[in-house]
């Protein structure tokens, strides 16, 4: 006899309107912790100054020759100001939507990893302000492009924010870039998960562009760089770990307020009592059952002990008829 197996349960797909607010309160967690982490200006200096030295020292210094290029040659900066002030509002959320829609299974990882991530990026700006090239002295040899070719785009002179709105950023956020972290977060789910050639060799040029664009930019350094690549391989490692716990507090939270189904019973009505045939409800028969029941029980028997065919126990006819 084969034995019964138990069918895998399965998963629970995410819910966008669940998805939606989960995202958008880490998101304005994210940006209003990112604001309100603002360090000392001068501390922030001596925080880029301490990288770039030892980018020098270490002969890692590509931020120098990238930032001339981009300066002398428009259509290589332009291109490249429009990408930094632009691509990571556009591709990051395009590649969780393309996770959603076409690879459930893994969503909720990729989703978690990329808030994981975020959230550790923070606690490095809060930890080491640090000042991108654009806003070292000028004796440093760096040149803003942003500012540069600010007519050609809707930012200013305060990074990719839009003009006027340069107090709803933090500048000193250099370290580490999440520019480069996210841009790594698309490639690998691009190349993992996308089935066309062309997406996966985007999934490969995408972080790689993104580092060139962030140095020639002069918005943050090559160690900017790795570091982003760093946070997000550790929010990779987390991602599990946070899932697990998330899935803990909710079952703790739904201990806490258990569903009304499944905490009321249903009304004995029965109060114990059998049904018989006829009865839904014991002690009262219906006025349908009866003909029925009737009809089960067959015409009542005659005085002379006739059975329904007529004859009588001896096996008269006639007597049955008289």
């Amino acid at each position: 006899m084969p034995h019964a197996t138990t069918a895998p349960a399965p998963r629970h797909r995410p819910r966008w309107w669940t998805e939606l607010p989960l995202l958008a309160l880490v998101y304005a967690a994210y940006s209003g912790g990112r604001l309100l982490v603002r360090g000392d200006v001068s501390t922030a200096v001596d925080h880029g100054l301490s990288i770039l030295r030892v980018e020098k020292a270490l002969f890692l210094n590509a931020e120098h020759p990238l930032n001339r290029l981009f300066t002398a040659h428009p259509s290589i900066g332009i291109p490249s100001d429009f990408a930094y002030a632009s691509l990571h509002y556009v591709v990051t959320p395009a590649v969780l939507i393309w996770m959603f829609r076409r690879h459930s299974a893994a969503y909720r990882r990729a989703r978690t990893w990329l808030m994981t991530s975020t959230m550790l990026g923070l606690i490095g700006f809060t930890l080491m302000p640090t000042c991108p090239p654009r806003l070292l002295d000028a004796t440093h040899g760096f040149v803003d492009t942003m500012a540069q070719y600010s007519s050609y785009g809707w930012w200013g002179t305060e990074a990719s924010a839009p003009r006027g709105m340069g107090g709803m950023t933090n500048q000193y956020a250099a370290m580490p870039s999440l520019h480069v972290g996210w841009a790594l977060w698309c490639g690998i789910l691009l190349w993992r998960h996308a089935k066309h050639p062309a997406l996966r060799a985007a999934g490969i040029a995408y972080p790689l562009i993104t580092t060139f664009v962030v140095m020639g930019t002069a918005n943050h350094y090559l160690l900017d760089a790795v570091a982003g690549c760093a946070v997000m391989g550790v929010g990779a490692l987390l991602a599990r770990p946070v899932m697990r716990l998330a899935d803990r507090v909710k079952a703790a939270v739904l201990a806490l307020f258990p569903r009304a189904s499944s905490t009321t019973e249903s009304p004995d009505v029965s109060a114990g009592c059998k049904t018989s045939a006829g009865e839904r409800i014991p002690g009262q028969r219906t006025s349908s059952a009866e003909p029925s029941d009737a009809a089960a029980a067959g015409p009542p028997a005659r005085a002379d002990g006739a059975d329904r065919s007529g004859r009588t126990p001896d096996g008269d006819p006639a007597a049955a008829t008289r």
